[in-house]
């Protein structure tokens, strides 16, 4: 009898602990190679090709061969320094809209088998490739669809031509783990010597599902990028910043690279999006996407760089880091200092996950197999979830003493779906919950950052969802504080002001571009620069000794004596980026009150979130008494709606009292904005 009691215990036993049926996905859900690329989540670009020797970001088509020439081209360097700051990849430019070719393609003279590096024998993309597999990196190519110099864009000889060269590089080159299409498409160009304006049709004219088929049979393990995908599209800005509420459903079928209203209605996905399209967060370490030399020292920040990992892959994006490659064929050592200070900076805010330390528990569990336990375990595939027929659930972790903490991770087993809606995480403090943070979206990964925490005990509250939570992993850190510069702003007299960015610290700065330390200047009250100098700042721990990385500003003349020829054009010269003036002329003239020898001028575009009168095409002209005016500059703000920064045009020196900035073209057909207009004199 006992034996039968003890065989019924163990059967009741066995059949409690069977593991129950797992949620029903909640559609769409990525695939196989979607899941992977999720898991690489950090590699870079490398914008190198005939634009870094014409100093352009968008070249014209016209450029010779000839003029691709570096005189130390190592990609075994790019791959060692994207390793190194733990990328997983790199994408390069194998041809951008000017249509110059980093391989000896059979299809165009247009290429680097008729530059003089290596004697034309060179094949820059069989050399990137290999040097990628030798450092365990991905290798993906990037190809814009549009091409300034080739006599056939906008005919339908042009596809053939294009897929020929797809043909090529998804042949030759091994495996690609992404294929990137610009969505810049048409416009105007060389185009063999025309020298026209080419619009065509950015829906129909690439005859886009051929192409994409043509990739999947070549490459069919590649993730396709563009503005829509069809596996992974963009974040919508080159910002580097994904959203607030990021879904990698996307309406897809109502999308086409290329798109004007893209960014404004399809970048943040769709909650009730048809197909699995994350995002993909791309951004250029500096201003531009070449190199340029007189962005040399306009390398991101730590903190910058910070802000957009945060913001990127802290939101359900991948994070894609451009390199400029330098006219040597080198990262520039400035770029290599920043990446490598970002990688060991994320490596130690991640170091140590306390939450393991601490005993879970939920308010409700599916069954055997999807315990609380697996948000604990670092593996992904094992995940908590709660019985069909709710949105909602809570985790708890208690820790058993105080702990100290700025950082939560969470993650949904994305291959059911995205689900998550709401969240909220809050400590228990005297007996009550009181809210640290809450946020929308989670899908693969979702980070947040608060001032720090002290408790014994938090809860994660998934207070709405699209069914119920299904979260694989969650990670609580303290990650270790950044030292900042300080903040910087100047008026239009010309004094400058620096702050502090915390308690503490002191403020040490200097005006002749040196590095500055604590045997420079101390900043103790706002001072005057009235003429070009370049200034640098850094906050300093006086107790520890520590120093923030410096602040480096390019000062020019002071505005102080500056009058535009209308009251309102005062916007764009009060140093204020914020503002901005709106032209009926589609003009700014200004009176500088004296005779100055210029050497460019800098265009900011108008900042606001809804943008408006960016000017492409501009002609700019001086004159010595506000009647006769001489054009010293014209040509083109290539990429300035996505990327909308300060514009510096040098030209050669000019003696003038008035200035004027002429919007030949702005790219939606608006009035010009000027969000700020200055000039250069050294």
């Amino acid at each position: 009898m006992k034996n039968s009691l003890w065989l019924a215990l163990l059967l009741t036993l066995t059949f409690c602990q069977e593991k129950v049926a797992p949620p029903a996905p909640v559609l769409p859900v990525p695939d196989a190679k979607q899941i992977a690329w999720q898991e690489l989540e950090y590699y870079g670009f490398v914008h190198f090709n005939m634009n870094t020797f014409s100093d352009r970001e968008w070249g014209f088509g016209d450029e010779k061969p000839e003029m691709f020439n570096p005189t130390d081209l190592q990609p075994r360097q790019w791959a060692q320094v994207a390793a190194e700051a733990g990328m997983k990849g790199l994408i390069i430019t194998a041809k951008h809209h000017d249509g110059f070719v980093l391989w000896p393609s059979a299809y165009t003279e247009h290429s680097i088998k008729n530059s003089p590096w290596k004697d034309g024998k060179g094949d820059l993309i069989k050399e990137l490739a290999e040097a990628c597999k030798e450092y365990g990196l991905k290798f993906g190519i990037y190809y814009s669809p549009w091409d300034r110099n080739h006599p056939d864009y906008g005919k339908p000889e042009y596809i053939t031509y294009m897929r020929n060269q797809l043909t090529e590089l998804l042949t030759n080159y091994g495996d690609i783990f992404e294929v990137w299409f610009d969505g810049a498409n048409g416009g105007d160009g060389y185009y063999g010597g025309a020298n026209e304006t080419r619009k065509v049709d950015k829906l129909t004219y690439y005859d886009w599902p051929n192409t994409y088929k043509l990739v999947r049979e070549l490459q069919p393990g590649a993730m396709m990028f563009s503005d829509g995908g069809p596996d992974v599209r963009w974040v919508g800005n080159e910002h580097g910043f994904a959203y607030e509420t990021t879904w990698s459903n996307l309406m897809r079928d109502s999308v086409y690279a290329g798109m004007p209203d893209y960014p404004q209605k399809y970048a943040t996905g769709q909650e009730n999006g048809t197909h699995w399209v994350p995002a993909e967060a791309d951004v250029s370490i500096r201003p531009g996407w070449y190199y340029h030399k007189y962005e040399d020292h306009k390398v991101r920040s730590l903190q910058q760089l910070l802000e957009i990992y945060y913001k990127s892959i802290g939101r359900n994006s991948s994070l894609l880091i451009n390199f400029p490659v330098d006219t040597r064929g080198l990262i520039h050592e400035n770029d290599v200092e920043a990446i490598l200070k970002f990688g060991e900076k994320v490596k130690e805010d991640f170091s140590n996950n306390l939450a393991p330390q601490a005993r879970a528990s939920a308010n409700k569990e599916r069954g055997a197999g999807y315990e609380v336990e697996n948000v604990l375990d670092g593996n992904y595939e094992t995940y908590w979830t709660t019985p069909d027929g709710g949105k909602t659930g809570e985790i708890t972790l208690d820790f058993g003493t105080e702990m100290t903490f700025n950082r939560l991770l969470i993650q949904e087993y994305t291959p059911l779906g995205q689900r998550v809606k709401g969240f909220v995480l809050e400590k228990e403090a005297e007996g009550n919950w009181e809210k640290i943070a809450e946020a929308t979206t989670v899908g693969h990964k979702r980070i947040l950052r608060f001032p720090d925490v002290t408790a014994a005990k938090v809860r994660i509250r998934f207070t709405d969802g699209k069914d119920i939570p299904v979260i694989s992993e969650i990670g609580i850190y303290n990650a270790p504080k950044l030292l900042l510069p300080p903040n910087y702003s100047r008026a239009t007299s010309g004094e400058v002001t620096l702050s502090s960015p915390d308690e503490g610290l002191e403020v040490y700065y200097t005006l002749d571009g040196s590095e500055p330390s604590a045997a420079s200047q101390k900043y103790s009250a706002p001072f005057s620069i009235a003429k070009a100098s370049t200034l640098q700042a850094i906050s300093l721990n006086p107790e520890s000794g520590k120093k923030s990385d410096p602040l480096r500003v390019e000062v020019d003349l002071a505005k102080s004596k500056w009058v535009g020829a209308t009251e309102k054009s005062a916007l764009a010269l009060d140093e204020k980026a914020g503002s901005y003036f709106t032209s009926e002329d589609n003009s700014v003239t200004v009176d500088l009150g004296e005779n100055v020898f210029l050497k460019g001028f800098t265009y900011m575009p108008m900042q606001a979130r809804y943008p408006s009168g960016f000017i492409t095409n501009y002609v700019f002209e001086v004159s010595p008494d506000g009647k006769s005016w001489i054009q010293v500059a014209s040509g083109e703000f290539s990429n300035i709606v996505n990327s909308p920064i300060e514009q510096i045009i040098r030209f050669d020196e000019v003696n003038a009292r008035f200035i004027r900035l002429k919007a030949i073209k702005t790219a939606d057909g608006n009035p010009a904005t000027f969000a700020e207009v200055g000039v250069l004199t050294k």
